[in-house]
Protein backbone atom coordinates (compact mmCIF):
# COMPACT_ATOMS: atom_id res chain seq x y z
CA UNK A 1 0.00 0.00 0.00
CA UNK A 2 1.80 3.15 -1.11
CA UNK A 3 0.56 5.96 1.53
CA UNK A 4 3.65 8.49 1.42
CA UNK A 5 3.46 11.31 -0.55
CA UNK A 6 6.31 11.99 -2.82
CA UNK A 7 7.22 15.36 -1.09
CA UNK A 8 7.54 13.29 2.15
CA UNK A 9 10.14 11.17 0.22
CA UNK A 10 11.90 13.77 -1.15
CA UNK A 11 12.62 15.10 2.56
CA UNK A 12 13.91 11.65 3.74
CA UNK A 13 15.67 11.23 0.37
CA UNK A 14 17.98 14.16 1.32
CA UNK A 15 18.03 14.05 4.79
CA UNK A 16 18.82 10.23 4.38
CA UNK A 17 21.85 10.87 1.43
CA UNK A 18 23.49 13.96 3.92
CA UNK A 19 23.43 10.85 6.89
CA UNK A 20 24.88 8.21 5.37
CA UNK A 21 27.75 10.59 3.70
CA UNK A 22 28.60 12.38 6.96
CA UNK A 23 27.52 8.91 8.92
CA UNK A 24 31.29 7.70 9.27
CA UNK A 25 32.23 10.23 11.49
CA UNK A 26 29.30 11.40 13.36
CA UNK A 27 29.28 7.07 14.49
CA UNK A 28 32.83 7.26 14.64
CA UNK A 29 33.22 4.16 12.30
CA UNK A 30 35.72 6.13 9.99
CA UNK A 31 38.81 3.40 9.31
CA UNK A 32 38.67 4.65 5.95
CA UNK A 33 37.76 1.52 4.25
CA UNK A 34 34.80 -0.20 2.71
CA UNK A 35 32.60 0.20 5.88
CA UNK A 36 33.35 4.14 5.24
CA UNK A 37 33.56 4.98 2.19
CA UNK A 38 30.29 2.55 0.73
CA UNK A 39 27.58 5.34 2.87
CA UNK A 40 29.66 7.89 1.31
CA UNK A 41 29.31 7.08 -1.92
CA UNK A 42 25.81 6.24 -1.78
CA UNK A 43 25.05 8.88 -0.04
CA UNK A 44 26.11 10.92 -2.59
CA UNK A 45 24.77 8.87 -5.44
CA UNK A 46 21.03 9.34 -3.52
CA UNK A 47 21.60 13.37 -3.01
CA UNK A 48 22.52 13.08 -7.14
CA UNK A 49 19.47 11.08 -8.31
CA UNK A 50 17.21 13.04 -6.19
CA UNK A 51 17.95 16.73 -7.40
CA UNK A 52 17.22 14.82 -11.02
CA UNK A 53 13.96 13.17 -9.78
CA UNK A 54 11.03 15.04 -11.33
CA UNK A 55 9.04 15.66 -7.63
CA UNK A 56 8.41 18.27 -5.51
CA UNK A 57 11.87 18.64 -4.26
CA UNK A 58 14.06 17.87 -7.80
CA UNK A 59 15.77 20.80 -8.94
CA UNK A 60 16.05 19.12 -12.65
CA UNK A 61 12.97 16.36 -12.66
CA UNK A 62 14.63 14.41 -15.40
CA UNK A 63 14.45 10.98 -13.71
CA UNK A 64 10.55 10.10 -13.47
CA UNK A 65 9.59 8.74 -9.87
CA UNK A 66 9.04 5.15 -10.85
CA UNK A 67 12.93 4.73 -11.74
CA UNK A 68 13.97 6.42 -8.80
CA UNK A 69 11.71 4.60 -6.31
CA UNK A 70 13.95 1.87 -8.06
CA UNK A 71 17.27 2.81 -7.32
CA UNK A 72 16.07 3.92 -3.91
CA UNK A 73 15.57 0.02 -3.66
CA UNK A 74 18.94 -0.86 -5.12
CA UNK A 75 20.76 1.61 -3.28
CA UNK A 76 19.20 0.21 -0.28
CA UNK A 77 19.85 -3.61 -0.78
CA UNK A 78 23.55 -2.70 -1.65
CA UNK A 79 23.92 -0.60 1.64
CA UNK A 80 21.97 -3.19 3.94
CA UNK A 81 24.53 -6.34 2.52
CA UNK A 82 27.58 -4.02 2.64
CA UNK A 83 28.95 -5.26 6.09
CA UNK A 84 28.39 -8.78 4.67
CA UNK A 85 29.37 -8.20 1.21
CA UNK A 86 32.37 -6.01 1.77
CA UNK A 87 33.41 -8.18 5.17
CA UNK A 88 33.39 -5.08 7.96
CA UNK A 89 30.36 -6.44 9.67
CA UNK A 90 32.50 -7.71 12.54
CA UNK A 91 33.39 -4.26 12.90
CA UNK A 92 29.80 -2.00 12.18
CA UNK A 93 26.85 -2.82 10.55
CA UNK A 94 23.98 -1.10 12.31
CA UNK A 95 23.91 2.30 10.19
CA UNK A 96 24.11 0.28 6.63
CA UNK A 97 21.55 -2.13 7.35
CA UNK A 98 19.06 0.25 9.43
CA UNK A 99 19.32 3.20 6.52
CA UNK A 100 19.44 0.23 3.91
CA UNK A 101 15.98 -1.40 4.61
CA UNK A 102 14.54 2.05 5.75
CA UNK A 103 15.50 3.14 2.06
CA UNK A 104 13.65 -0.44 0.77
CA UNK A 105 10.39 0.12 2.98
CA UNK A 106 9.88 3.91 2.22
CA UNK A 107 10.62 2.76 -1.45
CA UNK A 108 7.09 0.50 -1.51
CA UNK A 109 5.56 2.35 0.56
CA UNK A 110 5.76 5.76 -1.64
CA UNK A 111 3.25 7.02 -4.23
CA UNK A 112 4.83 6.75 -7.96
CA UNK A 113 3.34 9.67 -8.83
CA UNK A 114 4.45 13.18 -7.69
CA UNK A 115 0.97 15.09 -5.58
CA UNK A 116 1.01 17.32 -8.49
CA UNK A 117 2.29 17.03 -12.50
CA UNK A 118 4.58 19.60 -13.89
CA UNK A 119 1.84 21.06 -15.56
CA UNK A 120 -0.19 21.53 -11.77
CA UNK A 121 -2.99 18.88 -12.50
CA UNK A 122 -3.68 16.76 -10.38
CA UNK A 123 -2.00 13.39 -10.85
CA UNK A 124 -4.28 9.98 -12.34
CA UNK A 125 -5.41 8.48 -8.80
CA UNK A 126 -4.98 4.94 -10.49
CA UNK A 127 -1.22 5.23 -10.60
CA UNK A 128 -1.38 5.09 -6.72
Amino acid sequence: MRVVPTGVHAVFDYTASILLVIAPWVFDFARGGAETWTPVLLGGSGLAYSLCTDYERGAFRLIPMPIHLLLDVMLGLLLAVSPFLFGFADYVWAPHVIIGLATIGLAFTTWRTPAHTKSGAAPDASLY
